[in-house]
């Protein structure tokens, strides 16, 4: 018998935790991991995406909570927050956003896709990220309690990366190169058990009903998100899927302030 087969489970829970520090590592600047992803190897790991998005959120969430405590404003405890979770992310997701945001323009794919490679931000993505951290910051304040606002940026964060994992199964990179090539595309079973992570913990979190609300919002824009990039792009990129997830996390959070506020 083979050494793997005599204990399964130290294997297993080694790559479970490589695959949670790569997850930290990519999505976060949390110090998790050293380790340079080859080529299909973030694939592997996309289940995992959840756990990232949940842990942004609860510190995101935990900043806004300090920010109460000192007798701050909802919105401007929310501002706070937000820049804490932009620092925790590197704004890689909103540069996501603000790049689809601005290809969007161009007149044919090939267009659309270096534009959406130019470093500059252009006018659609600087009103299109003015706009996605508004409606966040607003949704946060309406929720006002810093309880109910933690649960509700966790759940969010989780939901948001676990649809960025369904979107890379579901459509081809647009290009033949660049980080969702390099990615590889995730099986459908790593795709599925991101998105049980995400509702199971938001269960955990949120009244049932909020997180029905909530996950089928995200669900809803992201999809959008994912069809306009079809349409448009011929399939996602990093950009698409940074997009995404903003668009996915902005509808969590306007369902639960309409729920909970």
């Amino acid at each position: 018998m083979s050494n793997s087969e005599q204990h399964p489970w130290p294997e297993r829970r080694h790559r479970l935790l490589a695959d949670v520090r790569l997850a930290l590592a990519f999505l976060t600047r949390l110090p998790a991991s050293r380790e340079a992803p080859g080529p299909g190897r973030l694939a592997e790991a996309v289940y995992a995406f959840p756990v990232a998005g949940l842990a942004v959120g609860a510190l995101t969430g935990l900043a806004y909570y300090l920010a109460w405590e000192l007798g701050l404003y909802p919105l401007i405890a929310a501002v706070l927050a937000l820049a804490v979770q932009v620092w925790l992310t590197r704004g890689l997701h909103e540069d996501g956003l603000a790049d689809m945001a601005d290809g969007m323009a161009g007149a044919t794919p090939e267009a659309r896709l270096a534009i959406m490679r130019d470093s500059r931000i252009g006018t659609f993505g600087a009103l299109a990220l003015g706009l996605a951290l508004a409606l966040r910051g607003s949704a946060v304040a309406e929720i006002a309690d810093p309880v109910l606002v933690l649960a509700t940026l966790a759940a969010a964060g989780a939901a948001s990366r676990a649809l960025m994992a369904a979107l890379m199964h579901m459509l081809a990179p647009a290009r033949r190169d660049g980080l969702a090539f390099e990615a590889g595309r995730p099986r459908q079973r790593d795709a599925g058990t991101a998105g049980a992570i995400a509702v199971l913990a938001s269960l955990l979190l949120l009244h049932w009903t909020t997180v029905l609300a909530g996950v089928a919002a995200a669900a809803v824009v992201a999809a959008a998100v994912g069809g306009l990039a079809k349409r448009r792009l011929g399939g996602q990129t990093g950009d698409v899927l940074g997009a995404a997830q903003q668009a996915a996390e902005i509808a969590f959070l306007l369902a639960g302030a309409v729920l909970l506020a």
